[in-house]
């Protein structure tokens, strides 16, 4: 029997995961923590990285405080996490800045200055985006792309940047925490936009780094997602409640091992996600890009294998928003006019089962209302920062249980938007693959099903699948698994969604209109938070 911990490092928080493998990658305690992220008025997203640290250490301390297994049994260490975030470390390993998140979009006006003029396709300057294209297979159009967040602290705080001696992405600073090694797996150096992906020149490019001004020593070595990073330090392991010594690998960003621990790993396999953020990943066996709706095939964890990879930027978190603004005031949760959480604990064990059981009440189509769940801008198909969310078509009928069910829906119509793009230049699958802390509710997948015309399939506990694939990484790495391609073996679909033919009419309708709310909106969208 072999035991490895994954570190689930999320927008929100950590899921600290324990996993006994034998025949099979068995979950067999958890422990979560939040952490706070912080949205500033121009735009700025950021997080503390003590906050990361200390939610690791005490979710840790927290499972090995109540488990029969000792911390001197983990055999490994490994990490999934949220991906294209900017930590510039110092010599010491100490950031300099904040670290930005992925959802940071303040440089609006680096992006402006370094790509987005003169003769342009996509939102990009045609002589840098082709050299892009053809060096990395992607380009760096999007204001939240990590270079844009460096060119904007270099423009914006210059002595904290030239304290900088390590570009890390958010798990690259943990590994580091972890162990004292600067490292970024490769999936992470892609992301960065500048990764040279061609055969055998594989490495940070030099003529990127020279064409948009960045120093190319700031980069770590790079390491596969299953390679040993490292060793835990006696400092580490003692704030970690561990084994000194103990091996941690390189692990893999959440696009990237979420799929493998939904049991997508042959290519042409699909899985959608819905956590914070949202997207559609589909295994291709060549790179491709579509820059007129932001997609692009990205490295992943299998060798010779790419994701082609679609994302909205507010997913999960739109219901989340419903809880705060819609169902909850400063007395109560009135959904009923009286409050659900008093006295109802045996039959609502959480808000959100309160909100998804109420949803199913309302009819397919959400009495006609619309929500576009673009809370803080969007990526694909469309890039715009300023974009927001709306509800559409409210009418004196309209409740809330109606348009919180739009939200939902809306979330739905968005995946398909997406899904159907990537069909513009690959096969999707039909079976999908449903996972994040979307897919836990029933009537949600049921609803995918029907909005995008597939069958859904949902694995046991698919919150949790981005740790399973942080698991399968360390037992690849540790020898236990010959591939990343054996891990499907043991993740069967446990639910499967079939759509409705019944409700398609309503649906298609209400999708035709959502697809038209950006374009009818845009100009205004800019004129409000451009």
């Amino acid at each position: 029997m072999t035991y490895v911990l994954a570190y689930d490092i999320g927008t929100t928080g950590v899921k600290t995961c324990l996993f006994e493998v034998d025949r099979t990658i068995r979950m067999i305690d958890a422990a979560s923590k939040g952490y706070r992220l912080y949205i500033l008025e121009n735009g700025g997203a950021e997080q503390d990285a003590d906050e990361w640290w200390e939610a690791m250490c005490s979710t840790t301390r927290e499972i090995f405080s109540r488990s029969e297994v000792r911390p001197e049994q983990v055999a490994g260490i490994s990490f999934c996490s949220q991906m294209q975030g900017f930590v510039l470390a110092d010599g010491d390993g100490v950031p300099v800045h904040r670290p930005m998140s992925y959802m940071d979009q303040r440089a609006g006006e680096e992006l402006k200055k370094g790509i987005a003029y003169g003769p342009q396709i996509a939102g990009a300057n045609i002589f840098k985006l082709i050299p892009s294209l053809m060096i990395t297979g992607a380009v760096s159009s999007s204001v939240k792309d990590p270079m844009w967040k460096y060119k904007w602290l270099e423009a914006h705080e210059p002595e904290n940047f030239a304290r900088g001696r390590h570009w890390l992405d958010v798990k690259e600073y943990l590994i580091s925490r972890c162990t004292g090694n600067f490292v970024m797996t490769e999936d992470s150096a892609y992301s960065t936009m500048l990764y040279d992906t061609r055969d055998g020149h594989r490495g940070f490019s030099k003529k990127l780094c020279g064409m948009f001004g960045i120093n190319m020593d700031l980069f770590p070595p790079v390491i596969g997602c299953s390679d040993e990073a490292g060793r835990l330090t006696e400092k580490a392991a003692s704030e970690l409640g561990l084994a000194a010594g103990t091996p941690v690998f390189g692990g893999g960003g959440d696009a990237t091992l979420i799929g493998i621990g939904s049991g997508c790993v042959k290519e042409g396999d699909t899985h959608i996600y819905s956590g914070t953020s949202g997207w559609v990943s589909t295994i291709v066996g060549k790179q491709l890009v579509d820059t007129k709706y932001m997609i692009a095939a990205i490295v992943g964890a299998i060798e010779g294998k790419y994701n082609y990879f679609a994302e909205m930027e507010t997913a999960g978190k739109c219901l989340e928003w419903v809880r705060d603004h819609l169902a909850l005031d400063e007395i109560g949760i009135y959904l009923e006019k009286h409050d659900v959480t008093e006295g109802h604990e045996e039959v609502y064990t959480s808000l959100y089962e309160y909100l998804t059981e109420t949803v199913a009440k309302v009819p397919p189509g959400a009495g006609g209302v619309i929500f576009a769940p673009w809370l803080h801008g969007n990526r694909c198909p469309f890039e715009d920062p300023g974009a927001a969310g709306m509800f559409f078509n409210i009418k004196l009928e309209t409740g809330k249980t109606e348009m919180i069910r739009a939200v939902l829906e809306g979330v739905c119509y968005h995946l398909r938007w997406m899904l159907e793009c990537q069909d513009r230049k690959i096969k999707t699958s039909d079976p999908i693959r449903f996972s994040g802390g979307g897919a836990l509710a029933d009537v949600t997948s049921q609803m995918l099903a029907d909005i995008t015309g597939r069958t859904i399939e949902v694995v046991d506990s698919p919150q949790n699948v981005g740790s399973v694939g942080a698991a399968a990484v360390t037992c690849v790495g540790l020898g236990i698994m010959k591939s990343m391609e054996e891990v499907a073996e043991f993740i069967p679909a446990q639910k499967t969604f079939r759509p409705d033919p019944s409700v398609k009419p309503v649906y298609d309708k209400n999708y035709e209109v959502f697809k038209q709310l950006h374009g009818a909106n845009a100009k205004l969208f800019k004129r409000m938070n451009g």
